[in-house]
């Protein structure tokens, strides 16, 4: 697979560089190199592309207001004279961020992250059974969640925040409706606009509550609560 990017950056020099890098890297294909966000905006609406390498101290649009900017936006590696950009990133949910002035090491170094990442992401996007692992990006790594150890997932406006039976919990920049249409309709249940439960680890059901950890009480909402009654009616005795 060739990963498509673009290139942007107000500095020419620093737009050669990212362009050539990208042109001598054999699973990267360069399908432009941009002068600033409205031109890569242009790119975007014509061609598809699967990563950004975007500048962030842009003038007019700065690439973090750029990328937010985006419905569907392409994966991003940002560009950045500045370490103290890195939290902000985190929060755009990049892949990764190179701290100017780039050498070919530590550019190669991030796209094979990203490589790596697209990789794990064509597989994860196959059907999942139990058996099978569930990967997601949190901060800039990409962890691997096994289907079975998951309890309930939390809904926290654009992130989610994954429970689990063996690690603390894991936070992700995706919708609930997203990660709802990954996962196995038979294993998990949305119960609530905030909450999906993975029906296996369900022990104790109280007052249109589901309990985890004696502490954790999940409401189940009358929008779901038939389809929540069906399972329950398959199985009590």
């Amino acid at each position: 697979m060739k990963i498509k990017c673009i290139a942007i950056d107000d500095e020419p020099l620093a737009l050669r560089q990212i362009a050539d890098f990208i042109k001598q890297t054999p699973f990267l294909e360069l399908v432009a190199d941009c002068k600033n966000a409205f031109e890569a905006m242009d790119v975007l609406e014509k061609e598809k592309v699967h990563l950004l390498f975007v500048d962030i101290n842009m003038p007019g649009l700065n690439g973090l207001d750029f990328v937010r900017s985006l419905t569907k936006k392409p994966e991003v590696i940002f560009t950045t004279a500045y370490s103290e950009f890195a939290l902000e990133g985190f929060k755009v949910d990049a892949l990764d961020y190179l701290l100017k002035p780039i050498g070919y090491k530590d550019f190669l170094k991030s796209v094979n992250k990203a490589k790596g990442y697209f990789e794990m992401f064509d597989k994860a996007s196959k059907n999942i059974t139990e058996d099978e692992y569930l990967f997601v990006k949190s901060e800039y790594r990409i962890i691997r969640i096994k289907l079975n150890d998951i309890k309930y997932i939390e809904g926290m406006r654009e992130y989610v925040r994954i429970h689990t039976l063996s690690t603390k919990p894991v936070m992700s920049l995706m919708s609930m409706k997203s990660l709802e249409e990954k996962l196995p309709p038979d294993k998990f249940m949305r119960v609530h606009r905030s909450f999906i439960v993975n029906l296996q680890q369900i022990t104790t059901i109280e007052r249109s509550r589901i309990i985890f950890d004696k502490d954790v009480y999940i409401p189940i909402s009358d929008p779901y609560k038939d389809k929540f009654q069906k399972f329950i009616d398959k199985h009590i005795y």
